[in-house]
Order: structure tokens, then sequence, then C-alpha cells
């Protein structure tokens, strides 16, 4: 598969379709909050018609999330597909993706968490470099953090070189090893990442730039989904790391005996002779970059680190 098929740039006005892939936003008025979000900006905004399903923890029945994933797509009104939340529910729904469709109708497809497993699916199927950014009913209904907004409004906007992406100065990123690599951009919650691991939609890691964040996973948990990583053959493929953030990743019973995030990293990375930085901006956290799935990309600890040298998205035909 050749990586690298671009999305349009959202123009002034478009249409954005909004999904639950996985589950149900929990709160309707964040929900709701989100939506006039984007309105107030002047897009258009349809709903899916399950959006707001509910079936247990999934927002309805796998073959109706899947149904409103494909028709987003199939749609030419559709411009762009914001996902509502993550949650669960994405591992369940991709062998009834269809991605011919997403291949043919290439368009702007947002969402993180449980959602990395769709992102990862559709770059390895069609090519197409999606957006592990900002969603509906979580930080465009809580209020969107300004660094966030522009992140993200650039990477869907911009066609020009993206730059380096630097953290806020009052967080800055820490350097785990020096050095320089160029790869294809691969990541999101490192969980998801494991769910497509060994299965007809893993990308290519060859290579690859990996960045990785969690959210409530014991330290063991880490260790175990590092332990598939390096099994699996990623962690000698790669030709870099992005250490994000991991959020209340810590032991539930901290009386008994445990191991800090930092050693189980340095446990799996110290033999690797390849660049490393950790504190990055994304993750489970108001404040973060969007990151361009399947983008070619840059790590160079001498320059600041994460180097973006295109844009994300292609011009607008008019």
């Amino acid at each position: 598969m050749n990586y690298g098929l671009k999305p349009k740039a959202i123009a002034e006005g478009a249409t954005i379709g909004v999904i639950s892939p996985a589950s149900c936003p929990p709160d309707e008025e964040k929900f709701r909050r989100g939506i006039d979000y984007l309105k107030k900006l002047g897009y258009k905004v349809v709903e899916s018609k399950h959006v707001l399903d509910n079936y247990g923890y999934l927002a309805g029945k796998d073959e109706d999330r899947v149904a409103d994933l494909n028709l987003m797509f199939r749609d030419p009104q559709i411009d762009a597909i914001i996902c509502s939340r993550g949650g669960y529910g994405t591992p369940r729904i991709i062998n009834q993706v269809d991605f011919e469709v997403i291949k043919n109708n290439p368009k702007i497809f947002v969402g993180y968490s449980d959602i990395t497993t769709l992102n990862l699916a559709i770059l390895q199927k069609t090519g197409l470099i999606s957006f592990s950014g900002p969603m509906v009913a979580v930080e465009m209904g809580k209020g969107i953090d300004p660094f966030t907004e522009r992140s993200f409004w650039q990477a869907l906007k911009s066609v020009e070189p993206l730059g380096t992406l630097t953290n806020p100065p009052a967080n800055p990123i820490k350097i785990i090893k020096p050095g320089k690599a160029n790869g294809k951009l691969l990541g999101g919650c490192l969980s998801l990442i494991n769910v497509v691991l060994g299965t007809p939609y893993c990308p290519d890691f060859a290579g690859a730039i990996l960045f990785i964040e969690d959210i409530d996973e014991e330290p063991y948990r880490i260790d175990r989904y590092l332990a598939q990583l390096r099994m699996a053959g990623i962690l000698e493929q790669i030709s870099g790391i992005v250490l994000c953030q991991f959020v209340d990743c810590v032991p539930s019973e901290p009386e008994k005996p445990n191991l800090e995030l930092e050693q189980i990293f340095d446990d799996y990375f110290k033999n690797l002779n390849i660049p490393i930085i950790s504190n990055f901006a994304y993750g489970h956290v108001p404040v973060k970059h969007t990151m361009p799935i399947g983008i070619q990309a840059e790590l160079d600890t001498d320059q600041g680190g994460l180097i973006i040298n295109e844009s994300a998205v292609s011009k607008i035909i008019t």
C-alpha cells in the first residue's frame, strides 16, 4: 500500500459529518456544545443516524455504527468527518468497514483514543492520512484550549508545511536519546495500536516514527503492550519514538511492588539506537497537537523535536 493519500483541506462553510463509531457521548449537553462550536465557525453539521444510540458501552449495534461511517464517506455532500468521542468499539467494526469507498472518496477523518484502530486501518487499507485530534463531545464540547485549537485547524486547513510541533513553553519536550530520524508518523493510543498488530489492518512500521500515549492503564499493562510491540518486531523496525502523555497510568495498589513508567520505558528502549523524546503535547489531555497519521515526518532533537515538512491536506480545487 502506498501511504500519503491526502484529503482536501477543509473549506469555509464546509459540511462536517459527526459519527460515534465507538461509545456514545455520555453527556448530550456537552455533545450539543461541540456541535454548536462547529456551527459558530460557519460549518454545516450533519449528525449520523446512530450518533447518540446506546447499546451497553457502545453507541448502538456494530452494523449501525459501521453503516454510519461508510455512509459519511460515501455521501458527496460530506466534506469532513469528526468523531463524537472514543470510548470503546472500533475494533468490533474494522472488518465491516468499506475501505474501497474510503479510498475512492478521501476526506478528512478525525478522532483519537479508541479511534486509533480506525486511523491505522484506514491508512493501511487506503493510504489515506487521517487525524488523531480533538473530538466533538470531548474537547469541542468542554471548550477547546487555544493551543489545541490552533494546531487542529492548521492541520485541517493549511496547505503549507506544518513545521516543528513545539510544546507550550511551560511544558517543554524532554530528550531521552538524541539523534535524527525520518519516517512516516504512526501511532496513537498504545492499547489500541496493539489491537491491529498481526492483522491485515496493521500498517508497515518499517522506518516509522512511533508516537504513543494512553490513559488509565496501570504500569504493568503498559509493560505488556510494549512487550507485544517488541515481540511483533515493531521496536526493531522504527526509526524514532515520541512518548506523549500517559494520564493516570499509576498502580491501583501502590502499596505493592511496582515499576515507574520511566523504568519501564528505559527497560524497553535503552538498547535502541534511535532518537527518543518524551512529554510531547498529545494524548488524553486538553493541550495537544493534532497528529496526521501516515504523513512523512522528521524527529530531530537538535532542531526542536518533531517536524512535519509538508502539509497534511491537499489544495481545494475550485
